[in-house]
């Protein structure tokens, strides 16, 4: 136990001050003086041992009635380990403008609010921790230290499954760990939110996992890179929050996890930076499994890597032709709305007109066939009214398929694609069945055939003729009671009656198919 008697001058000021909750100011108000990143430069004057803290913390000094006990101080250098690991802290802490020697080992801790702002710390490790109040770490500067005992990685801030009640904010702050865990922080509630705002960065990967957080995550303007060996800044898998916002040109120099997450309200990369991992072809944004409400993409240019919605769920989904990169997985990604002006033409959410040329496009970009993406475009097109539209989506889909189909079936296919359009155009089997009635009509016309029983035929004409070839069920009588005599003619007819029968089956088939998928 500390004596008064040991005490430096900075740690009797502090020990005197903390009862009454005043700031001691060890800053000396000249700009190069006060520098913390000079701060390993300061002498005993502006010195306090982190165990004067950790006692003062612990109630080495009780408080002075009618006031509140808080420990204030700022522009010192801590030296030593400041180890509040498993402790009952009743009181808040704030630091600001210092420089530490070591450390601050939080971990199961059970505290009140924290403040370490404008500092210099070597790691801090509170994971576990069940903290009354908000964590504040503005414009400090966290460095990886020595791996922690919740797992074999060095990490700057760890926060695995910590309890705060209050907000987590981080902005301006930069957290360094290149390579590493910038930011370990599985499990975390933080009921108030994660703030990464005002100029944040993140040399390494910030892990949210599983996070809980109400008051949602706000990254607007923040900076994450140096990824780890799996290519990822910033991971949110299975994370549940309010909003994710990665506005006002945040920019990430790598994958972007967020699979599975559940988000109530909106997730916005408007005016975002997706670059990608700097090496390979790993994806820009992985967002398999989300869901959401709003979803906002319109970054500031497309992103660099590939992005994956695959089994995505959100209602409103607001993006232009230039949000998406080269390769987008859509396979499964299901959306309720698209943003469609007053007029009610679908139009993205620069205001332009989109056509459907310009969606099927945006289909393309998924890898391989699958119909999911062609049916949620065609749904969509009928719910804004464009049944239209919808068939001709939906046509597209079955071009598509058939390249993956063999030789026989794409024969067929074609041959469905030219006469009915697969079902989703039926007035082409009327124009073809004008064009090869126009055709026998002038060509018979131009002879006699001859009776098939003479005396008996009725009186021949061109017209039906031709119809009662072209049409294989029943009979109009001409066909049975003339034939031709002249070799060029019979040809046709024959080949009137094939087309008649192709015909015929193609617009059952067709018919048949559109019926089954509406």
């Amino acid at each position: 136990m500390l004596s008064y008697d040991e005490l430096t001058p900075p740690e009797r000021a502090l020990w005197d001050a903390f009862p009454e909750g005043r700031r001691v100011d060890l800053r000396t108000g000249s700009p190069g003086e006060d520098r913390v990143a000079e701060g390993a430069q300061w002498g005993t004057g502006r010195t306090v041992r982190a165990a004067v803290i950790a006692a003062l913390l612990l109630g080495a000094n009780t408080a002075q009635p009618g006031a509140v006990a808080v420990l204030r101080l700022a522009g010192a250098r801590i030296s030593g380990h400041l180890n509040l690991a498993g402790a009952q802290v009743a009181h808040a802490l704030w630091l600001e403008d210092c420089w530490f020697e070591e450390g601050v080992d939080l971990s199961g801790a059970s505290t009140q609010s924290i403040a370490i702002v404008g500092s210099r710390v070597p790691g801090v490790e509170a994971g576990m921790i069940r903290m009354e109040g908000r964590l504040d770490l503005r414009r400090s500067r966290l460095e990886s230290g020595s791996p922690s005992p919740f797992h074999r990685r060095t990490t700057a801030l760890s926060l695995i499954n910590a309890h705060v009640s209050g907000a987590v904010t981080l902005n301006a702050a930069e957290v360094v760990a290149p390579g590493e865990w910038a930011v370990s922080a599985g499990g975390l509630v933080a009921e108030g939110g994660v703030y990464c705002k005002d100029g944040f960065v993140a040399h390494g990967e910030i892990r949210l996992m599983g996070a809980q957080l109400p008051g949602g995550l706000h990254m607007e303007g923040a900076l994450v890179e140096h990824p780890g060996p799996r290519g990822v800044v910033l991971a949110l898998d299975n994370a549940v929050a309010s909003v994710l916002l990665f506005t006002g040109g945040f920019t990430a120099n790598g994958t972007v996890h967020l699979r599975g997450a559940q988000v109530s309200d909106n997730v916005s990369f408007q005016g975002a930076v997706l670059n990608g991992p700097p090496e390979g072809r790993r994806p820009a944004l992985t967002a398999t499994l989300m869901r959401a409400v709003d979803f906002d993409f319109l970054p500031a240019r497309p992103p660099s890597g590939s992005v994956d919605l695959r089994a995505a769920q959100v209602s409103y989904l607001h993006e232009s032709e230039r949000s998406w990169p080269e390769v987008v997985e859509l396979d499964g990604f299901v959306y309720g709305s698209v943003k469609v002006a007053e007029s009610g033409e679908p139009r993205d959410a620069a205001g332009q007109v989109r056509s459907v040329a310009d969606r099927l496009a945006w289909i393309r970009r998924s890898p391989g066939y699958s119909p999911q993406p062609y049916e949620q475009l065609a749904s969509w097109y009928r719910s804004v009214g464009h049944d239209d539209d919808a068939r001709r989506v939906l046509l597209a889909k079955q071009r598509h398929r058939r390249r993956t189909l063999s030789v026989l079936a794409r024969v067929w296919g074609h041959l469905l694609d030219m006469t009915v359009g697969y079902g989703y155009r039926p007035w082409l089997a009327g124009v073809w069945l004008l064009a090869l009635t126009l055709l026998g009509t002038l060509s018979f016309g131009t002879h006699v055939p001859t009776p098939v029983k003479p005396g008996e035929a009725a009186p021949f004409q061109p017209l039906v003729y031709t119809l009662d070839l072209l049409i294989p069920i029943g009979g109009l009588g001409q066909r049975t009671s003339w034939y031709w005599s002249d070799g060029s003619l019979q040809w046709l007819a024959y080949l009137l009656i094939a087309f008649g029968w192709v015909l015929t089956t193609a617009v059952i088939a067709g018919v048949t198919r559109t019926l089954q998928k509406n």
